[in-house]
Formats: structure tokens, sequence, C-alpha cells
């Protein structure tokens, strides 16, 4: 069902294989002041291209889509990147420290043939906002190119591919940068076309989830539509072009050491925010507990039902809250959608807490300015001396995701955080 290939990627032309000055964070987490101090720590960094300087109106001569499509034209003429010279399989490896022990993470970073959603091919599981969707799309637009992979995830529990990662990790690495998280991300390419081949006869009958990505994933989509318009017109069509695929670091979903943590919310009424009877409307569905634990995270394991904790800007400490068991999510949730949705904490929370009780939803744009996303619960609850609410979560199940996302629905905004974020910066792109 997935189609993948070889490709030739334009990289950094750097002596030095430590390419840490000159990668960053995915373009969607990068602030500001963020991106002017990699910027200032070296011009060439990744952003100057994902988030290049000028406006985001398109029509405005001083636009940041002309200013990257400059860039990008300019590194690759001057040497500053240099494109490989044969089509290859390129693998990344993670690595950082979570709860005192060292994770590692690997990828296949390939071409996918670009499929539209309803073909169940490459599968998305969170909703796209259409103001990012606008401005990655005018970026591809104007330059052609994927600056950073699409994050997806294949079915292997047998972990037939770990033999390929094996293989390839046992040569030596072309590159390699560490981010402020302190997360090492090692690049290797591969040339063997037996393991292109392999990989290729893998993924054969396999879906490709998203797992971060969807933006870039469906402006690609986009541009293929409009480049595929402009030849039709020409009355030229070439075979398989590289704009009917997209670059992707595709990772093995049952991977054991696959890290998927929450988003936690904090949120502001839509009118003079009264805690106590905001904890009074909370009981209609949930049982409110105080803890009696210094470390609020440890009580929401073990829960069968959904948990959460919840904090007030008129609470000294955070409070338990968890589904009432005689709670009918069908009757309770009216929202036109699948059972497999309407379990997940993430949905119970838009649902039953933040539309009814704070006036948020994500199908009404107007009120998500009162709604913000941190999956640092400790920034989380100290967000009360400013804000309303504080929602701590549990992390989505992989095997949620799966069934929503194989349902045809999608989840709410923010549903998995999977951690950590793809660098960019390591590989990049043509889809001319």
């Amino acid at each position: 069902m997935a189609r993948v290939r070889p490709f030739r990627a334009w990289r950094y032309a750097s002596s030095d294989p430590d390419l840490s000055a000159l990668c960053a964070p995915p373009y969607d987490v990068v602030s500001e002041a963020e991106r002017a101090e990699l910027l200032a720590n070296d011009p060439r960094n990744i952003v100057a291209l994902e988030l290049p300087e000028g406006v985001l109106d398109p029509a405005d001569p001083l636009n940041r889509y002309s200013t990257g499509k400059a860039t990008w034209d300019a590194w690759r003429a001057t040497g500053v990147l240099r494109h490989d010279d044969m089509p290859m399989i390129y693998v990344l490896e993670q690595r950082f420290e979570l709860g005192g022990r060292t994770v590692r993470r690997r990828a296949f970073i390939t071409e996918v043939a670009l499929e539209p959603f309803d073909a169940g091919v490459v599968v998305p599981h969170e909703r796209t906002l259409p103001k990012a969707l606008g401005d990655r799309f005018e970026l591809i637009k104007a330059t052609g190119a994927n600056f950073s992979q699409v994050f997806g995830m294949y079915e292997d529990p047998g972990a037939v591919t770990n033999a390929l990662f094996d293989a390839v990790t046992a040569t030596e690495p072309a590159a390699h940068a560490c981010d402020t998280d302190g997360v090492a991300s090692t690049l290797w390419t591969c040339v063997d076309p037996a393991v292109a081949d392999r990989l290729r006869a893998f993924m054969a009958d396999k879906r490709i989830f998203i797992a971060d990505g969807h933006h870039r994933y469906t402006t690609a989509l986009a541009y293929r539509d409009l480049r595929r318009e402009a030849v039709r017109e020409e009355g030229q069509q070439p075979a398989d072009p590289p704009y009917d695929h997209v670059m992707m670091a595709l990772v093995n979903m049952d991977d054991p050491e696959l890290v998927v943590l929450p988003y936690h919310r904090v949120a502001d009424s839509a009118e003079s925010f009264d805690a106590e009877v905001f904890y009074e409307r909370l009981r209609e569905y949930f049982d409110v507990t105080e803890l009696a634990t210094r470390h609020p995270a440890s009580a929401l394991e073990g829960h069968g039902r959904t948990a959460f904790l919840v904090k007030t800007r008129a609470d000294d400490r955070p409070k338990l809250a968890v589904l009432r068991s005689d709670v009918d999510l069908n009757r309770a949730i009216t929202a036109d959608r699948g059972s497999a949705w309407k379990s997940l904490d993430v949905s119970i929370m838009q649902e039953l807490v933040l539309w009814p009780l704070l006036a948020v939803h994500p199908e009404r744009a107007e009120t998500l300015d009162r709604l913000s996303f941190t999956k640092d619960a400790h920034v989380a609850f100290a967000a009360t001396a400013e804000h309303d609410v504080a929602l701590v979560l549990r992390p989505t199940g992989l095997d949620q995701l799966r069934l929503v996302a194989l349902s045809g629905e999608m989840m709410p905004q923010k549903s998995t955080y999977f951690y950590p974020k793809l660098l960019s910066g390591l590989v990049m792109r043509s889809a001319e």
C-alpha cells in the first residue's frame, strides 16, 4: 500500500559532522526569540529556510516565501548545501534520557508517494489548523522543497525492520547534532540497493500513520495537485515526478521505546470565572478529590477510566478528577463520533469540560485565544497565577490512536506529543 523509495537529499556541505549549530526544532515550536538566537549563532541555520524573514502576506513584495526561495536558491548555488550523488535511504537515530534511562528511537528517512487521506494508505490522526496550512503551502509553493520530514509510523510488531536498522547503523555515521534538550540525533546514509528493496517490499502492504507533520503532508498534497495541473496544461506528464512524493521519517509504532507524552491544557472562561461553580459543574461527570501526595503526577496512574489533574486560580494545589463509573459516554457526549473517539481522554476533556464549562472548542475559532497547550505539567499549574484553569492529562495510547485513525476520525488538536521532536536540518529535499 505505501510506496517508499530512496532519494538524493540536499545536506549541509560542512567538513564538521557536528551540525548542531545548523539544525533546529520543527518550525511550529520555534519562538521568535529562539529563531533570532539560532540565526545569531549561525546565519545558515535551517530556520532561515523554514521560517524566513518577511511578512506572511504572499502578495507583499517583502513576504517570507520569496525570501525563503532566494535563500534556498542561493545556498544551493554557492555550495552551502550539496546534493547527494545518488539516491539513498537515510537512517536517523535519536538518543535521550527519560525517567533515568537512555531511550533510542530509529527512523528511515525516505520519499513516500503521496496518497489522499481517503485512500487509507497514509492515515492522519489529528486536526489541522487553516492558518498553519496556508503558511506551509505558500512556502512549499515558493521553494518546491521539503525542509523537514513528516513523522510517520508503520506497524511492525515482529520488529522485522530492526535488521535493516542494525545493518545501516553498523556503518560510519554521516552527521550528528544535539539539541537544547540534550537529544542526540545521528544520521547514516545507505546506498545499498538491497536495503532499499527490502524496505520497499516490507512497506508495500503497510499503512503509514502520521504522528507529526499533518500540515506538511497536507500542503505537500496540495502542491502535488498544483504541479499536476500546471503540467496538464503544458501537455507533458513526467513519470513518478518528485512532487508526487514527500520526505518522511518512518518509525515502528510497535517499538516499545516509542515515547508518547500528553499535551496539557491551560484555559480561561469566556465570562467571569467562579471556581466553586466550576467544580460543582465538573462533579456532574467526575469524582473530584483532594490529593494526599506531594507528587501529583503519580495520582494519574492506575485508573481504568479517564483521569486528569485540575487546578484553578483559586486552588493552592491540584485536585484529581476521575470519570464516574455511571457515566455513559455515548449519551454524555452528543458529538457525532464513534466510541473509540469518545473514549479518548482528550475528547472527554474537550466535550465534557472545555466546552460546557469554559466555552472553548476547536471548531469555534473565536474561542481558541483562551486555550493554550504545554507538555510540562509544572508550567501548566504555574499558569494559574494568570489563567483560570490548568488541566493535566495522561498520554494517549498508541492503540487508541490506531483505532481512531482507522475509523476515519481525527483526534482533537494536540492529542499526542511524540517525544522527541524530529530535528530539522539534517536532510532536505527538492520536490520540483
